[in-house]
Formats: structure tokens, sequence, C-alpha cells
């Protein structure tokens, strides 16, 4: 007999909306520090929440442009259909975790396919090449990222 494995998101469809919601006020918060900024035009005066039944959490219109957007436009979210709460979950398990994690655990742990796991690592690979996002993560996590030798380091 099979023991039952709890996953991350054994949730109700309400437990899961609140937590989409706390993960986009987190990333709005992060790249947005002075109030949202229009991806388009570059406006921050007259920005709009959309909100109503069928709008998506985050969901904002540009009143210069009248373009819509969410924090993930020009991230490496956007043009996933990933939720960010489970992008969020993934980034943490690789950073945090000294060897990495594999796309095979991240499907398992977030509930989500093969390919969409591995396709979820990839980016996350190539987002923490980059040197500023390599500088906020070395802060984020007390430097041990700069300790490790280079050899360790992927």
């Amino acid at each position: 007999m099979k023991a039952n494995k709890t996953k991350v998101f054994d949730l109700t469809s309400e437990q899961l909306g609140a937590v989409e919601e706390r993960a986009v006020d987190l990333m709005e918060g992060l790249v947005w520090p002075d109030g949202p900024v229009c991806p388009h035009c570059g406006n921050q005066d007259r920005i709009y929440q959309l909100r109503g039944r069928t709008a998506r959490p985050g969901l904002r219109k540009c009143g210069a442009c009248r373009k819509q957007f969410t924090v993930r436009v020009g991230t490496i979210f956007e043009g996933s259909h990933i939720p960010l709460s489970k992008w969020l979950i993934a980034i943490y398990m690789m950073c945090s975790y000294p060897k990495g994690v594999s796309a095979s655990q991240l499907s398992r742990t977030l509930d989500i396919s093969y390919k969409s796991a591995w396709a979820l690592c990839r980016k996350i690979r190539e987002a923490k090449a980059r040197s500023p996002l390599r500088e906020r993560l070395r802060a984020l996590d007390g430097g041990r990222a700069a300790k490790r030798p280079a050899s360790a380091r992927s």
C-alpha cells in the first residue's frame, strides 16, 4: 500500500487564488519598488489596477498607451502558463540546494509536467547566470554563493 504523499499544492481553489495573489504582490514589490511602471511606454503616473471576475491577479492598464500588462512582462515569467507561486517555489528550491534540483524533482514537487519543469529549470539557470540577478541572489543568501569555489558554481 502506497503512503499518501502531500503535494505542495493540495489546496482548494480559493486558497490557491490567495497564494497566487500574495506571489504577485511579492514580485510587484521587488520589480516595482517605487510603484508600477508601464513596460511599453515607461509611464508611471496613470496606471490602473483592473479588477473583476475575468481579470487575472496583478493585471494593470496604462492610461497613456492604453495597453495591459502584469509584473511578468519583461521577466523570465513572461509567456508562461505556470502560476507565479510555483515559479517562486522553484526559484527557492534551485537557489537553496547546493547541488540544485533536477527537472524531475521539480515536476513531482510542483505537480507539473516534466517538459514544463525542464523549461522552468532552463530559464532559472539562464537568469542566475546574468550578473544583476547573481548579485541579488548573493545578497539574499548571505554571500554563500560567493564563498563557494568556482568549480562548484554552475
